[in-house]
């Protein structure tokens, strides 16, 4: 598999909208895309995500959403009404749920990115067993990336370990959004599927999702230039 250039994305999972806004302003909008989760977006709201947009940034809004077909297809127009980037839902919500979003979605003039959460990286076979989810996470991650694909999605959100075979039965054009990466020296803190960022761009991840290694670094732009000088390396 040919290794290409993939998007990094700055997870901001952050409590504080002040930091968070402070953390932006130090990064570099053609260097990275930046991930809204369900901490901050409560701390800042529909504002903040606006906020950044109107400023020129591509913005994931990682809120999951799982509920009823029409509770998941409402909260999709409201996402992508805020002009973001990317929104995703989680696939354990099942095909009904996956197709509505996909409709939902598609009546924007200008639709987001649509991508389905298969299995957590804090997850491993032991947690999943404890859910009713038996055999190894890659089992699951292709079951619910499948799910997806049938569903018009474009793409799912694994772990880096999964994004090979995902790539390999789904195709290159099947996004593969990898949270969970870490450089050697950075600790995995709640992550148990992590991966470097050289190996997951081997493994044929196309977007990756960092967060503390940049948003706890001392100088957060010095973290990120690392970062993709450790990507252009590995694309060569």
């Amino acid at each position: 598999m040919s290794a290409q250039a993939p998007t990094i994305i700055v997870a901001l999972d952050l409590a504080d909208a002040g930091a968070a806004r402070d953390l932006v302003t130090q990064l570099p909008p053609s260097g990275c895309r930046l991930k809204v989760g369900k901490e901050l977006f409560l701390a800042g709201g529909p504002a903040l995500v606006s906020e950044w947009v109107e400023q020129g940034w591509q913005v994931f809004l990682d809120l999951k959403f799982h509920d009823i077909p029409n509770t998941v297809a409402a909260a999709c127009t409201q996402a992508a009404e805020l002009g973001v980037w990317m929104v995703n839902v989680h696939a354990l919500g099942g095909s009904a749920m996956l197709r509505a979003a996909r409709e939902a979605v598609d009546r924007h003039p200008a639709p987001p990115l649509l991508t389905g959460v298969t299995v957590l990286t804090s997850h491993d076979e032991t947690t999943l067993a404890e859910i009713g989810l038996t055999g190894p996470p890659e089992a699951a991650v292709m079951r619910l990336a499948s799910l997806a694909y049938g569903a018009g999605l474009d793409g799912v959100v694994c772990s880096a370990a999964e994004a090979s075979l995902i790539h390999e039965r789904l195709g290159h054009g099947f996004r593969r959004v990898t949270p969970g990466i870490r450089s050697p020296q950075d600790a995995a803190d709640d992550q148990r599927r992590v991966m470097t960022p050289g190996r997951a761009i081997q493994a044929g991840a196309s977007d990756l999702v960092v967060g503390r290694p940049i948003t706890n670094a001392a100088d957060p732009a010095e973290a990120l230039a690392r970062l993709r000088e450790s990507v252009a390396s590995v694309i060569g």
